[in-house]
């Protein structure tokens, strides 16, 4: 059986979800490396199609068009191994099969954080949070090397991230008022954000992408994994996610990501906020609308001024 040559998001998952088509692959490859497959279960989340071996391996497999998440994964394991204090998965092979390319990796032991996030007390939302922003900056510590290769360039991506912003909040929807002073916003983007900042960027510390182990004293970050969105750039970036989907305009919460990542109180300043916002509305999956987890925020704020302080509040 031979992997198609799928071009676009709608039929690729129709193909995946139809295991027959892929099955007899996934148990070729692993054979194709000594590696056993008897018992394979699909994870049904993430954009690519991951398959859990047995002995505790995991093949992804990349459709041609993500190729280049596969050099963003691949890259940022190799760049990342042995320089954090924090799980990741170890790359155990790699290849291509029929222009697919794929990465067999470990699989690392904890409950994905989006399985446990709502229902934890205030107080380890908190901790969690600290230990997310300590992440980011551990991560961005680590000396790009090859990631530095990875396109677009941060300059090239903000650029062109600018140039089709308002095209694309006006396609998902985003409020007139919004849209009036969102020229504003970009204005002062290519002022305040650094278009020369290479530290490595995942664009994904949201609850789906770390693992979280429970130990005496309540839950911690235990691993984190998906590497497909690498890309180097400017840091507070990857403040973004866990901002919208996990602070979500909690004061302590907030306070208790930026203290990880090394934000000081005095830091918190207009300016800070006004980058960050700028950088929501650039980011390569923004979408307000549906990802800021601050219940009816639409209709609570009039401007971006007023929502980055709703976000971010002192």
């Amino acid at each position: 059986m031979h992997l198609p040559s799928l071009t676009n998001y709608d039929s690729y998952r129709a193909w995946r979800g139809d295991a027959s088509r892929w099955l007899s692959v996934a148990r070729a490859i692993a054979d194709g490396h000594g590696l056993s497959c008897v018992a394979p279960h699909v994870f049904s989340t993430g954009t690519n199609l991951v398959i859990a071996l047995d002995d505790g391996l995991i093949l992804k497999l990349f459709p041609p068009f993500l190729r280049p998440q596969f050099v963003s994964e691949r890259g940022a394991l190799a760049e990342l191994r042995g320089r954090l204090g924090i799980p990741i998965p170890d790359l155990v092979a790699e290849g291509e099969r029929d222009g697919w390319p794929y990465l067999v990796i470990t699989h690392l032991a904890g409950t994905v954080g989006s399985e446990v996030w709502p229902s934890l007390p205030e107080a380890e939302r908190e901790r969690v949070l600290v230990e997310i922003g300590a992440v980011i900056a551990e991560v961005q510590r680590v000396p790009p090397g090859s990631l530095l290769a990875i396109e677009p360039r941060w300059e090239a991506f903000m650029r062109a991230q600018i140039a089709q912003c308002r095209a694309r909040h006006e396609r998902l929807g985003l409020p007139a008022k919004f849209l009036t002073s969102l020229d504003d916003l970009l204005r002062d983007a290519t002022e305040l954000i650094p278009m020369n900042a290479p530290v490595i960027l995942t664009g994904e510390y949201i609850p789906e992408n770390f693992l979280l182990g429970r130990r005496a004293d309540g839950w911690h970050v235990a691993g984190l994994f998906d590497f497909g969105d690498v890309r180097t750039g400017w840091g507070e970036y990857d403040l973004l996610g866990p901002s919208a989907f996990m602070a979500a305009g909690h004061p302590r919460r907030v306070r208790s990501l930026f203290e990880g990542f090394g934000i000081s109180r005095n830091d918190v300043t207009f300016t800070l906020k006004r980058r960050l916002m700028a950088l929501m509305m650039l980011h390569s999956a923004s979408d307000p609308l549906r990802h800021i987890c601050i219940a009816g925020w639409p209709d609570r704020v009039d401007d971006f001024v007023q929502l980055q302080e709703l976000i971010w509040p002192d």
